[in-house]
């Protein structure tokens, strides 16, 4: 089977300017407490409309507002990865404090019981998301998850977060689920760089590297991002920032997807680990330049925690209530 995707981009080197003209172009820039400032906020509401914007509010990495105010929990019940990005190592442990770790892998028909428990024990939260430890998209283990809390949780917003490989093919059954936020995490968009930042992907059995690889990606990404925003999903964009690779692309990321119907952005600092152990992580000036040129086309979140694929509860408290409610740790991980 081969994917066949078209997307008016040209992967070589360009953006077309017509590819949308409709997104926000708020170019607010601030680095106090409030994620999103009130004018990017607004700017923000703005451009989901009425429809979505109850979303955002209740949204604790969406919005800075409830990111001190709402929780969340991840259900760590994605067990493979079909790409591996050059800063990533996934692993079950207790004490690091980062994505791609879980104490241990949570069996989707448990995870009723344990969104029920974290419930009882954070009644603020109102997101259930998954991201990880591996991709959510994958296997079918996320949305298996997905289906069951919505069906017992209706009330609660479903996110998934993935690298976008396979989002196109299953935005559909995303949607069905109940997902109504994703996140999808988009390192670059010229195959030039993401060659860089990604080793190889695995798409449906096939194991492709280098700039065939990086394209491929990209094209999933914006394609998919488009067919699930098409299907009502609100999609915010992680991009791992990582000085002197992809430092100077990230307006082309911000471009890019906001083109394809992304909503906001979330530039994170690279944690230096796996083939990047020896890469610096941006300075706060570098982090904030890049912040600065991505706002020029999507506003932009500023209190991601990088969490856990097991944490539970409200970010903004810094209180981790994890341990409550998960088990002992394993000791493999599927690369898929």
């Amino acid at each position: 089977m081969v994917l066949v995707l078209t997307w008016p981009f040209d992967l070589y080197g360009t953006v077309p300017q017509k590819i949308k003209t409709t997104y926000c172009t708020c170019n607010v820039f601030s680095i106090t407490n409030q994620s999103l400032g009130s004018e990017n906020m607004n700017c923000l509401q703005s451009k989901l409309g009425e429809k979505f914007s109850h979303l955002v509010k209740k949204h604790p990495c969406f919005n800075g507002e409830a990111h001190n105010n709402f929780g969340r929990i991840h259900l760590p019940v994605s067990p493979a990865c079909n790409i591996q990005c050059r800063f990533c190592k996934r692993g079950f442990n207790k004490w690091e404090k980062r994505p791609g770790v879980s104490s241990f892998l949570l069996k989707p028909k448990d995870s009723v019981g344990v969104v029920k428990r974290a419930l009882e024990l954070c009644p603020q939260i109102t997101v259930v998301g998954v991201a990880g430890p591996g991709d959510t998209l994958a296997t079918d283990h996320a949305l298996e998850t997905f289906e069951l809390i919505h069906k017992r949780f209706p009330h609660l917003i479903n996110c998934l977060s993935t690298n976008g490989l396979l989002l196109k093919e299953k935005a559909g059954r995303i949607v069905a689920a109940g997902v109504r936020t994703v996140t999808v995490t988009v390192n670059a968009v010229y195959p030039a760089v993401l060659k860089n930042i990604c080793a190889y992907i695995n798409y449906n059995g096939q194991y492709i590297t280098g700039e065939h690889a990086a394209r491929w990606l990209v094209m999933a990404q914006l394609a998919g991002i488009e067919k699930v925003v098409e299907l009502g999903a609100v999609v915010k964009i992680n991009t791992v920032l990582i000085p002197g690779v992809n430092d100077h692309h990230v307006e082309e990321v911000a471009r890019a997807t906001a083109g394809a119907g992304a909503s906001l952005i979330n530039i994170i600092p690279l944690i230096p680990q796996h083939d990047m152990e020896k890469y610096p992580p941006p300075d706060c000036d570098e982090l904030n330049a890049a912040r600065a040129a991505a706002e020029k086309h999507l506003p932009v979140f500023r209190h991601c925690r990088q969490c856990r694929a097991d944490a539970c509860g409200v970010p903004g408290t810094g209180v981790d209530l994890a341990d409550e409610l998960y088990e002992e740790p394993l000791s493999t991980f599927s690369h898929g």
